[in-house]
């Protein structure tokens, strides 16, 4: 652990300019993606690593940071638009905390490369969901057709595990199974989405720091980003009758970019 933070403290002192400058745009573009899609931490995960040469397990830590900051944004910015109402999902939100502890708790203790083989085929299948009958992804209506409670329990453990362990790529995942299988509309997923991060993150937080993993001068930096990125979504998601369009297509662009990246394309320039 002291290592660790050790490790941190050399790294706050070499950073350049241009480097603080790369972080707080690709932070506020990952707010932004994060709050009306998912899947911005592909972008600040980069940042951290690529660009600030932050080990693996210290990035994945540091993100949430950010991560945190971003989702307390949006989830306020949709309560005071009168769209948060958590009364109806708590078994929802207790199943994905719960397993979003165990998550972070393994996340603390092994390295996440293994993920990445294993996330890049899931972004595959992701795609083809996504792209086949958009229509249900763009229904403004939610049937009352809740998901079995022998569904919900694995399903929403699963999720949780997931958003502890690594976070990349758990928004796609949460609004897939919310839209498509919970029948929930694109932004009532949203919002949704936001407070459950909100409230697993601030554990997930706190057991990393115990755990000497968070370089906190990067992670409050990449914060301010985050935030204002999506802060600003959540404020247009709300005030426009066709954010769920819009959500819609960032989201396939996002699952294509990430496929790309993840598949080694861009490595070809």
């Amino acid at each position: 652990m002291n290592c660790v933070r050790k490790l941190q403290n050399n790294f706050a002192m070499t950073f350049h300019w241009y480097e603080y400058l790369i972080a707080i745009v690709g932070s506020m573009i990952a707010g932004g993606i994060n709050t009306l899609a998912g899947n911005g931490s592909t972008i600040t995960l980069t940042i951290l690593m690529e660009v600030l040469g932050l080990p693996e397990t210290v990035a994945n830590a540091t993100n949430r940071v950010g991560i945190f900051t971003q989702n307390m944004a949006s989830t306020l910015s949709y309560h005071k638009n009168g769209k948060l109402d958590l009364g109806k999902n708590k078994l929802y939100i207790l199943l994905i905390v719960t397993g979003a502890i165990m998550g972070v708790i393994a996340a603390a203790k092994i390295s996440n490369e293994g993920f990445a083989q294993v996330f890049r085929y899931l972004m595959v299948v992701m795609l083809l969901v996504v792209l086949v009958k958009p229509s249900r992804w763009l229904k403004e209506a939610r049937p009352e057709r809740p998901l079995p409670l022998w569904l919900s329990i694995p399903l929403f453990l699963a999720l949780g595990f997931y958003g502890g362990f690594v976070q990349m790529g758990f928004g796609i995942f949460f609004l897939a199974v919310m839209v498509l299988g919970a029948n929930f509309s694109f932004l009532e997923s949203n919002v949704l989405k936001s407070a459950v991060i909100l409230i697993y993150t601030f554990i997930v937080l706190a057991i990393f720091h115990y755990k000497g993993l968070i370089n906190w001068q990067i992670g409050a930096l990449m914060a301010v980003g985050q935030t204002t990125g999506g802060y600003l979504t959540a404020e247009f998601a709300v005030k426009y009758p066709d954010s769920n369009k819009w959500a819609y297509r960032v989201l396939v662009f996002v699952i294509v970019v990430a496929l790309l990246r993840l598949f080694g394309f861009f490595d070809l320039f």
